[in-house]
């Protein structure tokens, strides 16, 4: 997703069609005014200049704060690394690469404007890792956001919500929400009621409570087993660019 909050990911911030243009401003608009849209979205600022906000390059693409021992550099390079491949397996290749911006102290995250979540993908063009979320799950549950928005056509038809959330969580392996691989049915909790299907939604239903995330991922893991596996969400974006509403699609 453009906008990503969360512990698992709680969403927020502006409209999907107000966001785009943010990037874009840092680079045209006078001093002035670029710091005016610093201040108001440092998360946006921070992954266009990761230096400006005191972080430091540890691989291309991969930033994490400045003065770090060795062994935590390893921990942010070795949790993207797997979370890369998770997402590289499930999607059958990545077709993105976010900036990584990983925070090994809770005041590094706040001055990136990260807030009480564990990650979040900014703008499909970056993920922002809170010292909570730098592992393979969390990294992998944005990077998952990032990649199936990259290939679904712009302004094209979206996926609801809750299949986004769910298919992150599938994708990550998120043990608080799904058993493991091994088991004939990954579900911890089922549910036949409505899911959330908008942003605010999604937000009110999470905060309200977190087994919005399992019911979601329980959904999407038994939709994708009975399609045939991770294939049939590449066939979902296909059909979806060919301008197939979601509900034919997956007939859920």
């Amino acid at each position: 997703m453009v906008w990503k909050r969360g512990r698992a990911g709680r969403r927020g911030g502006p409209s999907r069609r107000g966001r785009a243009w943010l990037l874009a401003l840092l680079v045209v608009l006078p001093i002035a005014a670029a710091a005016v849209v610093a201040v108001a979205f440092p998360s946006v600022a921070a992954t266009t200049c990761p230096g400006c906000y005191g972080l430091e390059r540890l691989a291309s693409g991969i930033y994490a704060e400045s003065g770090l021992p060795s062994s935590r550099r390893r921990q942010v390079l070795s949790a993207v690394e797997e979370a890369e491949r998770r997402v590289r397996a499930f999607f059958g290749g990545r077709q993105t690469s976010p900036r990584i911006l990983a925070c090994l102290s809770d005041r590094c995250y706040r001055r990136i404007g990260g807030g009480g979540e564990r990650g979040v993908a900014v703008l499909n063009r970056a993920v922002m890792l809170s010292p909570a979320g730098v592992d393979p799950v969390i990294a992998s549950h944005e990077m998952s956001h990032v990649e199936l928005h990259a290939r679904l056509e712009p302004g094209g038809v979206e996926v609801p919500q809750w299949f986004d959330e769910g298919l992150a969580v599938l994708v990550s392996g998120d043990p608080r929400y799904l058993a493991p691989e091994t088991a004939a049915d990954r579900c911890l909790v089922s549910s036949d009621a409505p899911l959330p299907v908008t942003l605010d939604a999604w937000l009110r239903a999470a905060d309200a409570d977190r087994r919005a995330y399992a019911e979601a991922a329980c959904r999407v893991s038994r939709w994708v087993t009975a399609n045939g596996g991770p294939h049939a969400v590449l066939d979902l974006v296909r059909r979806l660019n060919a301008g197939e509403t979601f509900g034919a699609v997956t007939r859920m």
